[in-house]
C-alpha cells in the first residue's frame, strides 16, 4: 500500500474559471482526465471513479477516463493500490491525478512491466475495450477481440492480462444469458489470477443461473477483504442478499440488503440506494409485511423521480404490481395511468422500441403492456366497459410494435370480456383474431428456434477458438519449461534421471488435461444439441387435432349450435394454452399431464360420441404429485387409438387409460382400446396418413430417445396387440422417478 499520495490538479485558463462557473451552472458536462504515477507518468488502469450523484467510470489501459458530472459535484477516486481521493469539481477543465512512488509499489509489478512494454499493455486494454463496445451488437466480433487479446500472450503471458481477457469474456456471455459459459470463463480467470471483481462477477453469474448455494459460498469470503472499494462492497451485499433470497432465507437477505443500503447512502451511490430500497420492499412483500414493504417502495419511488425518467417508470410499475397483489386496484390503475403519461413523454431513441424501453433485469416496459395491466385491474373489479378501451388500445399498440405476446393475451382477454357481457358475435370475432395471432406466434417460435440453433453454433465455435488458444498457450508454456529443464539436465548430470521422470509426468498430465477439456467440450455441445432438439420437438403438435377441432366448431356454428361451439372453443383454448405454457418444460407433474389428457379425450369424445366411451382410472396408491412426465407424451398414442382404432369400429368402442404404481420409483401408464387393431388399421390408411403417422410417432420416439439419453433411461414404451386375433391395441409406458 502506498503511504504518501500527492495529487496535482492541472487547471487551464485559470483567468476564465469564474466566468465558466457562472455560465455552466448545474448542467451536466463530460469531465476528462487521467490517473498516473508521479515519477514517470505510468498510467494506472482499473481505478474506480464515481461522483456523489451516482455516475461511474473506470480508467482504461492508458489511465484515462471520461465521466458525466456537474460543476460542484465531488469526484471520488478508488483503487486497492492507493488511498481514496476526493476532489470537488470547480470548472470543466481536465483533471489529472499523480500518485507518488507508484512505480515502486511492489517488486512483482516492476517485473511485470519489464516483461511487457507500455505499448503492448495499451494494445491489450484497447482490445478488451473494443470487445466491450461490440458485446451488445455483435457477439462474434466481440469474442474475436477477446481471442486477439489472448493470442499474443505466448508461453510467458501475463497472468493478469489473461485473467482480464477471460473475465471480460465471461461478462460478454453473461450479457447474452449464456450463464454456464460465463461461469466457466470466470473460473478460468480466477485460476489465472484471483481478484475481488472476478469473484463478484462469478457470484452474480451463479445467481442468474439459479445456483444460490454456489453464489453464497463464492461471495461470503469477500466480506473479509479490506481492499474492496465502496461501490463493489455495495454490490457484494446486494448479491449476498439475492443469494439468501433465492435460498428462501428472507431474514438473512434483508440483513445484507440493509448493510448495502447503509454503505450506498453513506457514499451517495444513488442508483444502488434505489435498487436496495426496492429489493427490501420485495423481501417484505414476500413475507406479507405490507406496511414495511409499502414504506420501502415509497422510498424507491421518490428517489427514482430524481434520476432518469425511465427509472421512475420502472419503479412505478413495480409498485403497481405490488398494489395488484394486494387487490388495491384503484391505486394500481392510478399509478399505471401516470406511468403511461410519463412513458409517452420520453424522447424517442433508435435503440428503443417506439413506445417502451428495456431496463436491466426486468421485463420490457411498453405502453401496450401497461394498458393491458390497467384493463386487468378493471376486470378484477367487474368494470368490463372501462376495461374494453384499454384492451383495444393495447391490441393496436402491440400490433404496431409487432409485440405478438401482448397482442395474444389482450385479444384473448377481450374475447372473454365480450363473452361475459353476452356479446357472443364480438367474442367470436375476437377469438378468431386470437387464433390468428397464436398461429403467427407459432411461426415466430419456429424462427426463434432456428436463430437459437445458429446462435448456439456461433457460441460453440467461438468458445472452441478461445479454448484452442488457451491450450496452445499452455502447450507453448510447456515447451518452454521442457527446454529449461533440458538445459539444467545438461549442467547437472547427477539429477538427469529425476528431471526426466518429472518432465514425462508433467507431459502426461498435460495430455490428460487436454483430453479432459476436449471431452468436456464435446459433452457440453451434445447437451446443448439435445436441449435444442427437445425444444424443437416439443413445439411440434400434430395438426390433425387442431384442424379437426376447428372443423367441429365450424359444424356447430353451421348448425346454429352456439352453446356447443362456445363450450368447445373454451375447452379447446384451455388445452392449447396449457400446451403453450408447458412447451418449454422437459417434465411437468403427472397430475397436470393427466388433467391435459382428460381434457383432450373429453374434446375427442364430444366429436365422436357414437364411436367410443372412455375411462381414466388412477390407482389410489399412485402419488401423482411425486412423479414427473414429459408434457403431451401420451397424447399421440391416445390420438392413434381413437383415429386409427376406435373410429373404424362398426359398433361403439371403449378407451381405457390406467395409471398404476408398481414400486416407489416405478409408475406404469396403460392405454387400451378395443379398436380394429394395428394390422387392419394399416391396411385402411392412405399413403398420406401413413406419412403423417410416421412423422408423429417418429417425433415421439426421438423425444423418448433424447430424454433417456439425458436422464438415464427414465421412460420405457411398449406397444402390443390387445387380443390374440390382432384386434385392439395396448400401449404400456413405464416411468421412473428421479
Amino acid at each position: 500500500m502506498i503511504k504518501n499520495i500527492y495529487i496535482f490538479f492541472l487547471f487551464l485558463m485559470m483567468s476564465f474559471m469564474g466566468f465558466s462557473q457562472t455560465n455552466t451552472g448545474q448542467s451536466v458536462i463530460e469531465i476528462e482526465g487521467s490517473v498516473r504515477g508521479k515519477e514517470n507518468y505510468t498510467p494506472i488502469s482499473g481505478v474506480q471513479i464515481s461522483t456523489d450523484k451516482g455516475n461511474h467510470a473506470t480508467t482504461n489501459g492508458l489511465g484515462e477516463f471520461k465521466i458525466k458530472a456537474a460543476i460542484g459535484d465531488m469526484l471520488i477516486f478508488e483503487s486497492p493500490e492507493f488511498e481514496t481521493v476526493r476532489y470537488r469539481i470547480r470548472s470543466n477543465e481536465d483533471v489529472d491525478v499523480l500518485v507518488e512512488d507508484y512505480e515502486g509499489a511492489t517488486a512483482e509489478k516492476k517485473e511485470k512491466r519489464n516483461r511487457m512494454s507500455y505499448g503492448a499493455a495499451a494494445d491489450h486494454k484497447q482490445l478488451l475495450d473494443s470487445a466491450n463496445f461490440y458485446k451488445r451488437t455483435d457477439l462474434e466480433k466481440s469474442i474475436d477481440f477477446i481471442a486477439r487479446s489472448i493470442a499474443p500472450l505466448g508461453s510467458q503471458g501475463n497472468k493478469q492480462e489473461l485473467s482480464a481477457s477471460l473475465s471480460t469474456l465471461g461478462e460478454i456471455y453473461m450479457f447474452h444469458k449464456q450463464y454456464d459459459l460465463a461461469i466457466a470463463n470466470f473460473k478460468d480467470a480466477l485460476a489465472a489470477r484471483e481478484t475481488s471483481k472476478t469473484k463478484l462477477l462469478l457470484g452474480k453469474a451463479y445467481i442468474l443461473n439459479g445456483e444460490y448455494e454456489n453464489a453464497e459460498s463464492t461471495l461470503t469470503p469477500l466480506l473479509d477483504v479490506k481492499s474492496v472499494v465502496p461501490y463493489q462492497r455495495v454490490e457484494l451485499y446486494e448479491a449476498l442478499g439475492d443469494s439468501y433470497k433465492g435460498l428462501s432465507n428472507l431474514k438473512k437477505a434483508q440483513e445484507f440488503y440493509r448493510e448495502g443500503l447503509q454503505i450506498a447512502e453513506k457514499n451517495q451511490i444513488s442508483p444502488k440506494v434505489i435498487d436496495l430500497n426496492s429489493k427490501m420492499a420485495d423481501a417484505f412483500a414476500s413475507q406479507d409485511r405490507t406496511i414495511e414493504a409499502e414504506g420501502f417502495y415509497r422510498n424507491s419511488l421518490n428517489l427514482s423521480k430524481k434520476v432518469a425518467p425511465e427509472r421512475s417508470i420502472q419503479e412505478s410499475e413495480k409498485v403497481a404490481d405490488f398494489y395488484n397483489q394486494k387487490s388495491r386496484y384503484e391505486d394500481e390503475i392510478q399509478l399505471r395511468k401516470k406511468s403511461l403519461n410519463e412513458l409517452e413523454q420520453l424522447p424517442q431513441q433508435p435503440a428503443m422500441a417506439s413506445s417502451g424501453f428495456v431496463m436491466p433485469n426486468s421485463d420490457t416496459i411498453t405502453s401496450q403492456r401497461i394498458n393491458y395491466k390497467i384493463a386487468n385491474a378493471y376486470i378484477a373489479q367487474d368494470k368490463l366497459d372501462e376495461a374494453i378501451p384499454y384492451l383495444e388500445r393495447s391490441i393496436v399498440e402491440a400490433d404496431e410494435d409487432d409485440d405478438l405476446v401482448v397482442q395474444k393475451d389482450a385479444t384473448r382477454k377481450l374475447s372473454e370480456v365480450y363473452k361475459y357481457k353476452g356479446d357472443f358475435s364480438r367474442a367470436l370475432e375476437s377469438y378468431q383474431d386470437y387464433v390468428a395471432v397464436v398461429d403467427s406466434l407459432y411461426i415466430r417460435k419456429e424462427q426463434e428456434i432456428s436463430r437459437a440453433a445458429r446462435f448456439n453454433r456461433e457460441i460453440a465455435n467461438t468458445q472452441n477458438r478461445i479454448s484452442s488458444l488457451e491450450q496452445e498457450r499452455e502447450l507453448s508454456q510447456s515447451k518452454y519449461s521442457l527446454a529449461v529443464t533440458e538445459q539444467q539436465l545438461y549442467e547437472e548430470t547427477s539429477k538427469r534421471q529425476k528431471w526426466i521422470i518429472y518432465s514425462l509426468a508433467f507431459g502426461i498430465l498435460l495430455m490428460a488435461l487436454t483430453a479432459f477439456l476436449y471431452y468436456r467440450s464435446n459433452r457440453q455441445q451434445k447437451l446443448a444439441n439435445n436441449l435444442l432438439a427437445l425444444k424443437s420437438l416439443r413445439t411440434q403438435m400434430n395438426p390433425h387435432f387442431i384442424f379437426n377441432a376447428l372443423n367441429s366448431v365450424n359444424n356447430y356454428i353451421a348448425k346454429s349450435d352456439e352453446r356447443s361451439a362456445n363450450r368447445f372453443l373454451s375447452e379447446f383454448s384451455v388445452l392449447m394454452r396449457s400446451v403453450l405454457e408447458n412447451s418449454e418444460e422437459d417434465f411437468i407433474p403427472l397430475s397436470k399431464e393427466l388433467e391435459l389428457l382428460e381434457l383432450y379425450v373429453k374434446l375427442e369424445h364430444s366429436r365422436f360420441l357414437d364411436k367410443f366411451d372412455y375411462e381414466i382410472e388412477v390407482d389410489k396408491k399412485v402419488d401423482v404429485e411425486a412423479f414427473q412426465i414429459p408434457p403431451m407424451l401420451l397424447q399421440p398414442y391416445i390420438e392413434n387409438a381413437i383415429w386409427h382404432g376406435l373410429r373404424y369400429r362398426e359398433d361403439k368402442g371403449f378407451l381405457k387409460i390406467l395409471v398404476q404404481q408398481h414400486t416407489n420409483d416405478l409408475l406404469e401408464i396403460i392405454i387400451e382400446d378395443n379398436g380394429i387393431g394395428r394390422r387392419k388399421s394399416a391396411e385402411l390408411k392412405t399413403s398420406n396418413q401413413k406419412k403423417q403417422k410416421s412423422k408423429g410417432m417418429g417425433n415421439i420416439k426421438k423425444r423418448i430417445h433424447i430424454l433417456n439419453d439425458m436422464y438415464k433411461n427414465k421412460v420405457e414404451v411398449s406397444i402390443t396387440d390387445l387380443n390374440e386375433d390382432q384386434t385392439g391395441t395396448r400401449v404400456s409406458l413405464k416411468l421412473k422417478k428421479d
